[in-house]
């Protein structure tokens, strides 16, 4: 089964709940390889990517198992430094299993790592970040082989606040003698949930969700159980599901801090919006306000992720939007698809102008990412008459049961 079916024009009602954050619980999961003592975690979300990197841990030693909602990992017995291809070509973020296993290990051997092709997404700020703790790289026939006698703590430099090699540098430094800096480094919450989920461990790291963090290295850890952070994109995609629909219901599970941005922008397009007990109710009205202008950033700026989803409301949205995509330079694979279903939008470079219709068609499209798959999903809800989503193993990778979430709250989805 590998499509959506959507009848559009449903309104939602009702309430649907959060789970844990894909880009928290792949980082914890990775970090989890720095102890040597059983780990508990909580909320984490049932998603292909999880699964995959679940694989990567057991393929390396570590026994896992499922009671309830915990996921137990124990990580006492790691016999091998070699991440399995298979699994690194499935997802982008097992990159940063090169920390946590040399961190581990001293050493590690794994080959380019894949996911969503949304544009260059180049791991040299990675690398070099480990270079400068005294990580000797050989990069040959597609691999990378990394090896340090001894890991050295460092004042480093980030040219671009990455979240990744921000999450690997830690990662690494964790283990390493004496005290590391890490200058520009990423701000986003999933940054500041690891260094929490380390420091539940006894962990020593300071000042996530600032540009600086320090890290002091640390010989062992100790058990612990943690719940990782609401994920925050699922949230937004929620949200701008009751938008689009003109639909009022009511989002639990979320920090409000997290997804500021994209509040203030459903705000803008005439959202009412009121929180509660990390909870949100949205009540949209029955047509949607044009966005003038929305440019993506690193956190706390607009995310990239939300990007495509935000386009989707704005198809339907009286008046001229317009959305510059500052990170990543093929992200508007989802435009052709759009289009497909009657939305009015022109791609000039990074920027997208939506002239809003009153109601999109439905239609057959195509999930060419993620972000962009679930961004259609929205569309097929608003649109008039039927809309097939093909491709949705890219959706499955970030929203776990997404139809029959959907489904809960008045959405007439069904996988096919």
């Amino acid at each position: 089964m590998t499509k959506f079916r959507i009848q559009g024009g449903k309104k939602l009602q009702g309430d649907i709940k959060v789970v844990g954050a894909k880009n928290s619980i792949l980082p914890v999961l990775a970090a989890v390889l720095l102890n040597q003592r059983p780990v508990v975690l909580y909320d984490f979300p049932n998603l292909i990517d999880v699964e995959n990197m679940i694989l990567i841990l057991k393929s390396i030693g570590c026994q896992i198992k499922r009671e309830g909602s915990a996921l137990i990992v124990d990580p006492s017995v790691i016999s091998d430094w070699v991440i399995p291809d298979r699994y690194v070509k499935e997802i982008r973020s097992s990159i940063i299993m090169l920390g946590a296993v040399l961190g581990r290990m001293k050493r590690a051997k794994m080959t380019y790592p894949g996911g969503c092709e949304i544009g260059q997404r180049p791991i040299n700020l990675h690398l070099q970040g480990l270079k400068q703790l005294g990580v000797v790289i050989e990069e040959s026939h597609g691999y990378l082989e990394c090896e340090a006698d001894k890991l050295i703590g460092a004042d480093i430099h980030l040219d671009y606040p990455s979240v990744g090699a921000t999450e690997n540098i830690m990662l690494a430094a964790t283990k390493a003698k004496g005290h590391t800096v890490i200058r520009n480094a990423a701000k986003e919450p999933e940054i500041t949930d690891l260094q929490n989920f380390i420091n539940s461990m006894g962990g020593k790291v300071y000042g996530a969700g600032s540009n600086t963090i320090v890290i002091e290295g640390v010989e062992y850890f100790h058990e612990t159980e943690y719940t990782v952070i609401p994920d925050r994109i699922v949230a937004g995609t929620y949200l701008i599901a009751a938008a689009i629909t003109g639909s009022d219901i009511v989002v639990h599970n979320v920090n409000l801090d997290h997804i500021q941005s994209i509040v203030t922008k459903l705000r803008d397009a005439g959202c009412i919006i009121t929180h509660f007990n990390r909870s949100l109710r949205i009540i949209a009205p029955k047509r949607l306000l044009a966005i003038e202008q929305t440019k993506t950033y690193p956190y706390p700026g607009f995310p990239t992720d939300m990007q495509a989803l935000l386009m989707s409301m704005l198809s339907v949205a009286n008046g001229t939007s317009i959305i510059t995509e500052n990170i990543f330079e093929n992200r508007y694979k989802h435009v052709p698809e759009l289009i497909r279903m009657g939305a009015n939008i022109r791609v000039d470079g990074k920027t997208a102008v939506i002239q809003g219709i009153p109601c999109l068609k439905g239609a057959e499209v195509n999930a060419g990412d993620l972000r962009g798959g679930a961004a259609l999903v929205l569309a097929g809800l608003k649109a008039e008459g039927e809309t097939i989503v093909d491709n949705i193993h890219h959706i499955d990778r970030g929203y776990e049961s997404f139809d029959d979430n959907l489904r809960g709250i008045g959405a007439d989805i069904e996988r096919i």
